[in-house]
C-alpha cells in the first residue's frame, strides 16, 4: 500500500497565480528533482513552497507503512489556491485614492510512494514460433503510385489557357 502524506502553508503573502507558476514546475516529479528545481527557482516564492514540500516529506516519514526510502517519494499533486486579501489605500493625485489589493496563498502539496516494482520470474522460456511469411501482394505495400489529383488551374494550363481563364 502507497503512503500519501500533505502538507500546507496557509497566508502566504503571494498571489496564488505566481505561486501557481512554480508548482507547475514540479508537478509530477520525484522530490528530490522537485527539491533541486525549487533551489534554482528565480521566484521568490519558491522557498515558501520548498518548506511546504519538506514538510510534506516529513509527514509521510512519520506515516504507518512507511518503506523508509524517500528516493520512491513523488510529489501526486500540488496546488494553490487563494486566500484572503487585505485592501489597503494608496493617496492618488487630486485628492483621489487608489486602491491596493494585497494577495495571500494557501499552498499545499500532496506526497506518494511509488509502489514496489514486481519482478515476474518465468517458469519456463516459452519457445518463439518460426514468422510466417506474407502473401507477396500483401507485401508489396502500394501496387500501383496514382497520379496527382489535377485542379482547374492546372486542367486550363493543360488546354492551354491561363489560370486567370480557368476561373472565368
Amino acid at each position: 500500500m502507497a503512503v500519501e502524506a500533505r502538507a500546507t502553508a496557509k497566508y502566504i503573502r503571494t498571489s496564488a497565480q505566481k505561486a501557481g507558476l512554480v508548482l507547475n514546475l514540479i508537478r509530477g516529479r520525484d522530490v528530490n528533482s522537485a527539491l533541486a528545481t525549487l533551489r534554482f527557482a528565480r521566484k521568490g516564492v519558491a522557498r515558501d513552497i520548498e518548506k511546504v514540500l519538506r514538510s510534506a516529506i516529513a509527514n509521510a516519514q512519520q506515516k504507518e507503512g512507511f518503506g523508509g526510502d524517500v528516493e520512491r517519494l513523488y510529489i501526486a499533486a500540488c496546488y494553490a489556491n487563494q486566500g484572503p486579501s487585505q485592501k489597503r489605500i494608496r493617496p492618488a493625485p487630486m485628492g483621489r485614492a487608489f486602491r491596493v489589493v494585497k494577495r495571500t496563498a494557501h499552498l499545499t502539496v500532496h506526497v506518494t510512494e511509488k509502489p514496489s516494482p514486481i519482478v515476474m520470474v518465468p517458469d519456463r522460456a516459452a519457445p518463439k514460433r518460426p514468422r510466417q511469411a506474407k502473401p507477396k501482394a500483401a507485401r508489396s505495400g502500394a501496387a500501383r503510385k496514382r497520379a496527382p489529383a489535377k485542379t482547374s488551374s492546372t486542367r486550363a494550363r493543360a488546354k492551354g489557357g491561363t489560370k486567370k481563364a480557368a476561373k472565368e
